[in-house]
């Protein structure tokens, strides 16, 4: 969301809400987005409150990169997710790409409603060239995918996919 944080207000942001503006599966439903860990509880009630079908949880890339193997954090994020998500929300994880397998060794990605949203930073992209190519690899050769798949850039930046910094302007603080 986009905000003038020099007060130091950003710190202190745990909840806000606002139409989903990118283009997943929850694209255009009523959000409440959740900043760090946060009660269960707390946020079904928000979420209820606020009149939101969908739960965005990492907001302001607050999921930490952590080790598959640091179950006590991922625990804490599961357990808050599976609370809404069995209370049949919508729910978005954005996570870092380095992050992926320790989601996989939980059991958020059974659920129908979860979107796990990974996070690819590739600064600079327009810099790049007509010529970049993104490839999704595997973590070794032949390792769990069948293959590698590659996509030139230029086909994956379309109008259609794309979301401007000025939309993430509407968005109304909770606390």
């Amino acid at each position: 969301m986009k905000r003038d944080y020099t007060d130091g207000v950003k710190e202190s942001i745990t909840f806000f809400t606002g139409i989903e503006i990118e283009r997943t599966p929850a694209y255009g439903m009523m959000t409440l987005f959740v900043v760090g860990t946060q009660r269960a509880e707390e946020i079904i009630a928000l979420a209820k409150e606020k009149e939101c079908k969908h739960i965005y949880f990492g907001a302001n890339q607050s999921f930490p990169k952590i080790d598959s193997d640091d179950a006590r954090v991922w625990k804490q994020w599961e357990v808050m997710i599976r609370t809404c998500l069995d209370t049949d929300y919508w729910c978005t994880l954005d996570l870092d790409i380095i992050c992926v397998e320790g989601l996989l060794e939980g059991p958020l990605v059974e659920y129908r409603r979860f979107i796990p949203q990974l996070s690819v930073k590739i600064p600079y992209l327009a810099q790049l060239g007509y010529n970049a190519t993104l490839k999704i690899d595997d973590k070794d050769f032949d390792a769990t995918n069948p293959g590698v798949w590659c996509h030139r850039l230029r086909n994956l930046t379309t109008t259609e996919s794309f979301t401007d910094w000025d939309q993430y302007g509407k968005d109304e603080i909770i606390k």
